[in-house]
């Protein structure tokens, strides 16, 4: 049985992040979202992968290559950005008559396409969609159910009688193919997947199962923090070869790559993810659910606190990260400070799209994209967003979103 992996969209809800990577390679727990993916069908014994992808395309094939963990992989690509659907289509011809798809955005737990594919089995069913429970179902599509056939589905409620929401995960045949030809583009002006099944939902061919184990769809900033948090706590982790100092506490869950150096006077807690080739301290504080990529640099008196911190940033000396997502290769000027707590007490506010949005979230603090370079003493708002290759002046406040300044 084959894969489709739908990982074409750019995301564009999580801007700044992904104004240089597609949403499925953003880090998480010190994996992108596409390689935990990739890594729950492989303990459910796929060895082929049909991965669409499209927007920074390469990022993706440069990372994989053409095999990944048993997995042989086959990349088709959506030149233009024309919805779920239009991704899909183009797997036909390239799968076998019975395949599974899933969204790429999608952080699933191998147990939990194990149980979708044994419902699937024991049903006999041609098609069908992994379902959940949330508490937010305006927030997701939305089915209802008849015996275990999907009666009705509907794209973020406002007023829902149930909360099933469809966890982006189908079982598939070749009649998936016949509906999407029958579509028209939705009012986004894409071919919408939904759509399709709708089509199917009308002829009594979709079935649905609830599953067991972990499942996340990233769709908004704080998702990456949650995400982050929840397979944190479930990761085992191995002992690797990194060079931990006289002095230097480690207490906890914690991974630490080989390479890296923790120094004299740090004091790390667990459950974290420290990359490879890193050096921490001396006299630093990790705590709980941070994740630190590779080559990052943490300098004297740095804390960090239930963030992800990309590949190759250095942190200087006397600063504060707290609730952060930070892009690769960026540059804190010693004693910048990330507020991560509004002072009236409310919901942290993120701008998305240009609007400002409720986070839900009473702690948040910045979005960085790549390469953000921050001069001494700068000081940072909650919910902030700061574009790749911008610049902060010494001593400046960020209580806008700041972008890069256009070059004369």
């Amino acid at each position: 049985m084959d894969a489709v992996v739908i990982a074409a969209g750019e995301g564009t809800r999580l801007r700044p992040l992904t104004s240089t990577r597609p949403k499925p390679m953003l880090p998480v727990a010190g994996k992108p979202i596409l390689e935990w993916n990739l890594e729950a069908l492989a303990g459910n014994g796929f060895r082929r992968v049909v991965l669409i992808v499209g927007y920074r395309k390469e990022t993706i094939s440069d990372y994989f290559g053409k095999r990944f963990n048993g997995i042989r992989l086959h990349y088709i690509e959506q030149k233009e950005q024309l919805g779920t659907a239009h991704a899909l289509s183009l797997a036909e011809g390239e799968v076998g008559e019975n395949f599974l798809a899933i969204n790429g955005d999608l952080i699933p737990s191998e147990k939990l396409i194990s149980r979708f594919l044994s419902c699937n089995r024991k049903a006999k069913s041609e098609n069908s969609i992994c379902f959940i429970e949330v508490d937010n179902p305006s927030e997701f599509g939305i089915i209802s159910l008849k015996g275990n056939r999907v009666s009705n589905l509907v794209e973020k409620p406002k007023n829902s009688v149930s909360n099933l929401a469809n966890a982006g995960i189908y079982s598939f045949n070749s009649k998936i193919f016949d509906a999407i030809r029958g579509i028209e583009r939705s009012t986004r002006l894409e071919y919408e997947l939904t759509d399709a099944l709708k089509t199917l939902i009308k002829k009594k061919e979709v079935h649905g199962f609830e599953c067991d184990g972990h499942w996340i769809d990233i769709g908004r900033p704080w998702d990456l923090l949650d995400a982050n948090e929840m397979l944190l706590k479930t990761m085992e982790f191995k002992k690797e070869n990194a060079d931990i100092e006289k002095f230097a506490v480690v207490r906890g869950r914690v991974r630490i790559g080989r390479g890296s150096v923790i120094k004299s006077g740090s004091y790390i807690e667990g459950p974290c993810w420290i990359g490879e080739n890193c050096t921490i301290g001396p006299n630093c504080h990790i705590r709980p659910y941070s994740s630190i990529g590779d080559n990052v640099h943490i300098g004297n008196a740095v804390e960090i606190k239930n963030s992800i911190v990309m590949n190759s940033t250095r942190i200087c000396h006397l600063s504060y990260i707290g609730d952060s997502i930070i892009g690769e290769g960026c540059n804190f000027g010693a004693g910048t400070k990330v507020a991560n707590l509004r002072v009236d007490d409310e919901d942290v506010r993120i701008e998305i799209k240009s609007e400002l949005t409720a986070s839900g979230r009473r702690k948040f603090g910045c979005l960085m994209g790549d390469k953000v370079k921050t001069g001494i003493n700068v000081s940072i708002m909650p919910g902030r967003a700061i574009y790749p290759e911008a610049y902060v002046e010494a001593g400046g406040v960020v209580r806008n979103t700041i972008y890069k300044e256009k070059e004369e």
